[in-house]
């Protein structure tokens, strides 16, 4: 992912305005210009974050890689073309219900408490581990482990609850999340480490590779679905380790086909703690786009197994 690296002086005035009434006037016309402009704006923002990756316009009238069908989903959403499931699948804690009536309760991590107050977060009833995460954004995720600085926990979630992640990288479907919190377990594999993260790439209710994380995110390998290492790399990260073949793989595979049916493309993450298999989340536009296949023919491969009539509800 390409980092886009502000001047100095820019920086320098940025800092030395920020309490003025200048920066307040700033921001309260930003805020108009977002009311009144943010559907054209955000498409005109997807189109330039395509040409700024791929160094070409986008085809939007008849896309035919993965990436373009990515841009093309993500402007398109943007437009008012997105059904109102994928808001609902995208939130972190609707989409429990249709993974409990997909595949089963037993595959939710457990729910310690779910609310929209962070004020009232019961830290005297959780256990000494546990996740908080927010249920309308990506990345806003704290680790407790025994001690807990209650003020600060409380003042980063309530900066996570008065920003909509929508304006981070223009992904509509998080435009309507009403934002809240969701505590989970705390997962741990065999030797006490947080467990490896699966991601599955399904088209059409078919699993096609799996991405393994671990929780630094310093390893990247990519898999087929009969474990083999590809030669693929879809990140700025291009360790690729040969990670032992989970045992119940197939089980995993089913999971993953199940709650991907219905859809064009969905990117489905799980967790194997110990054989067990807990669902993680849904991704319909993985990293905002902001990526590279390399090698480039993997963008052509994946384009053509992603029918867009499935999901879209608007065709090219």
């Amino acid at each position: 992912m390409e980092q886009v690296v502000q001047p100095a002086w820019r920086m320098m005035l940025r800092d030395k305005l920020q309490n003025t009434w200048l920066a307040d006037q700033y921001r309260k016309g930003r805020n108009f210009k977002r009311q009144v402009m943010w559907r054209s704006e955000g498409e005109a923002i997807l189109l330039q974050n395509y040409f700024r990756i791929h160094g070409k316009p986008l085809n939007l009238a008849n896309p035919e890689t993965f990436t373009e069908k990515l841009f093309w989903r993500m402007i398109m959403w943007n437009r008012g073309h997105m059904p109102a499931r994928f808001t609902r699948l995208t939130d972190k804690y609707a989409v429990r219900s249709y993974v409990a009536n997909t595949v089963g309760e037993k595959h939710l991590i457990k729910l310690l408490w779910h609310g929209d107050d962070p004020h009232a977060i019961p830290f005297d009833r959780l256990p000494e581990e546990y996740v908080i995460k927010s249920t309308h954004a990506c990345e806003q995720v704290i680790i407790v482990q025994g001690h807990v600085n209650r003020h600060t926990i409380i003042e980063t979630v309530s900066s996570w609850l008065g920003k909509s992640y929508y304006w981070s990288g223009r992904e509509y479907q998080y435009y309507n999340i009403k934002p809240g919190i969701v505590i989970e377990e705390y997962l741990r594999d065999q030797d006490g480490n947080p467990p490896l993260d699966y991601k599955f790439y399904c088209f059409n209710g078919i699993p096609d590779l799996i991405i393994v994380r671990n929780h630094t995110h310093d390893i990247h390998p990519i898999f087929d679905t009969s474990w083999n290492l590809l030669d693929l790399v879809l990140s700025n990260c291009n360790v690729r380790p040969l990670i032992p073949k989970p045992v119940n793989l197939e089980e995993m595979l089913g999971i993953a086909a199940k709650l991907s049916a219905g859809f064009g493309f969905v990117r489905v993450d799980l967790y194997n703690v110990n054989g067990r298999v807990y669902f993680g989340e849904l991704t319909f536009t993985p990293a905002a786009g902001n990526f590279k296949y390399s090698p480039e023919s993997w963008d052509l491969k994946h384009g053509e197994k992603w029918k867009l009539e499935l999901d879209m509800g608007a065709k090219p």
